[in-house]
């Protein structure tokens, strides 16, 4: 398959990063995921943080009723890890079947991480006992150190954190997410241990140039920050590779217009709209159309240990405009408007409407 293509059938893809907020948020923004992905890994960085069985459920069950309706769409529930977090609060949610993994924000690191991990040696008991009940490990892999530049902090996490960590616990499955750098893809692929990496959309379209072309752009600050254009070059080369260890991880990120523009603008890319249809750009323009299905469907069932999904989705090159932004449910202000990535440009691919079918076998 070419860049000559103008249908594209792939298995039903999952989204194995997503952030859906709460309350009016939750509900503005989740149809825009739970239209097109199967399965989405949700995080659980909310104010107050996911962190117990009881949150977790709620949490699930507020998301479930913001759905909309025949939708089949499945939440995977996180727990935040925190330094006093007890392992009994891992084994109980294990028992129960409500954490699909474990979240490690070191502390400050992102959006509401306040909470996170300040000594990664105080949950190496939460560690151990992830490893011997194979709850995957998610990781923000950043230091948060003043004198680290934000540049340099996923790389100098990679090496003083994250390298000792898979040394001492080698039968952890760990997910490096929404890596940013040359230097985590060499990592990833390099690595021997169950270790894999999620790539968001953004950060395959965008380089740190976006944030201030004619101005500080907030709408393209996020964290992991976006890095230098090699760095970008290097995460479509490995998305677009169609090795196993890369896979679809949106980091779609909403905040309201008067959170970005605040003083202290919010870290976060609002993408899950036209998700798909990005991705499918950037694979389009690397000529790896043929490699898409692995990187959105594939990979990421196979790292889990899930099914693959049995509907298929189909997208057409067909041109849309971006719109500028969701309105956030029960409001009308512009301060409550949630702006879309890619707003105002044009996307050469587009979701074919009612596209998701049974899976046949002639599909490969």
């Amino acid at each position: 398959m070419t860049s000559k293509a103008k249908e594209l059938i792939i298995r039903q893809p999952d989204d194995w990063h997503l952030h859906l907020r709460d309350g009016n948020l939750l509900r503005s923004v989740v149809a825009a995921s739970a239209n097109v992905f199967r399965r989405a890994v949700v995080m659980p960085n909310l104010s107050p943080p996911i962190t117990s069985i009881n949150a977790a459920i709620n949490y699930k069950k507020r998301i479930l009723d913001s759905l909309p309706s025949n939708s089949v769409f499945d939440p995977l529930m996180t727990i935040y890890l925190t330094d006093d977090l007890s392992p009994k609060v891992l084994e109980e949610g294990n028992k129960s079947g409500i954490f699909f993994g474990a979240k490690l924000y070191p502390a400050n690191s992102t959006t509401n991480s306040s909470h996170g991990v300040s000594d990664l040696n105080a949950i190496y008991p939460l560690l151990e006992t992830l490893q011997v009940l194979g709850i995957p490990l998610l990781i923000h892999g950043e230091v948060t150190d003043k004198n680290v530049d934000i540049y340099d902090r996923e790389a100098v996490f990679i090496d003083r954190n994250l390298h000792p960590l898979l040394s001492r616990f080698p039968g952890l499955k760990v997910v490096l997410e929404h890596i940013t750098t040359d230097y985590a893809v060499q990592f990833v692929e390099k690595s021997q241990y169950n270790l894999a990496a999620t790539i968001t959309p953004h950060h395959l379209h965008i380089n740190r140039n976006a944030m201030f072309e004619g101005g500080v752009r907030s709408d393209f600050y996020c964290l992991p920050i976006a890095k230098r254009e090699k760095h970008r070059i290097a995460l479509r080369k490995a998305a677009t590779s169609g090795k196993s260890c890369f896979f679809l991880g949106t980091d779609s990120a909403p905040h309201t217009r008067d959170s970005k523009e605040s003083s202290c603008g919010c870290a976060g890319i609002f993408n899950a709209p036209y998700a798909l249809e990005s991705y499918a750009e950037v694979f389009d323009q690397e000529d790896a159309l043929d490699r898409f299905e692995a990187f959105a469907s594939l990979n990421g069932p196979a790292f889990y240990g899930l099914p693959m999904n049995q509907k298929t989705i189909t997208l057409v090159k067909k041109s849309q405009l971006i719109p500028e932004f969701v309105q956030v449910k029960g409001s009308h202000s512009p301060s409550q408007r949630i702006s879309i990535f890619h707003a105002g440009q044009t996307l050469k691919w587009s979701i074919l409407s009612s596209s998701l079918t049974q899976y046949h076998n002639s599909h490969t």
